[in-house]
């Protein structure tokens, strides 16, 4: 099934920080999780609950202990996890996780007007298989993403309540990220 797909039929991404919100993301009708922490140690066997509940596991290879900046860092995710794909600040890291065969993600914070500017550019001369943008409730600036990109976007950071998940649906998002429970099944 294509990413594109999936974002349609769950829209709504389980980001989980902690082995609590592991546990409740496993009881959720969600179709793909992101890993928000762990370590060199722990991430395999974290990977390995998202599987056995038949989710999409994608891994933010830049919060995992013991890993480093470096590409090395998305092989040994590929070769010791069942991992479907990555998520990074960095564009070397998600370009590796494509070269892999992973799908690559690549989140960007938008601070300010040159934020922005370098996330169009970076755009316009890389194709992550997505693009999470944060913090995702700014409806302006998520429509100005989506009209100069096809690349999906999820919206993600500082999502408060339905009404925010709506917004950025409205502004053009294809999914939204979220490590707040209660807005899981919006």
């Amino acid at each position: 099934m294509k990413l594109e797909d999936i974002f349609a039929s769950s829209p709504v991404i389980t980001a989980v920080k902690d082995d609590t919100g592991l546990e409740h993301a496993m009881e959720k009708d969600c179709a793909i999780v992101f890993i928000l922490y762990g370590t060199i140690c722990s991430i395999p066997a974290i990977v390995d609950k998202v599987k056995e509940h038949g989710k999409l596991a994608i891994v933010h290879v830049d919060l995992i202990s013991g890993l480093s900046s470096k590409e090395v860092s998305v092989d040994y995710i590929k070769e010791n996890t069942r991992a479907d794909g990555i998520i990074s600040t960095r564009p070397g890291l998600v370009k590796r996780a494509m070269e892999l065969g992973l799908i690559g993600g690549q989140r960007a914070f938008l601070i300010d007007s040159i934020a922005l500017h370098s996330t169009r550019k970076q755009l316009a001369s890389f194709r992550p298989d997505f693009m999470e943008i944060m913090p995702g409730m700014m409806p302006k600036i998520l429509k100005q993403i989506r009209e100069t990109t096809s690349v999906l976007l999820v919206a993600g950071g500082l999502l408060q309540d339905k009404q925010d998940i709506m917004t950025a649906f409205q502004a053009g998002v294809d999914a939204v990220s979220t490590t707040k429970e209660d807005l899981w099944e919006v």
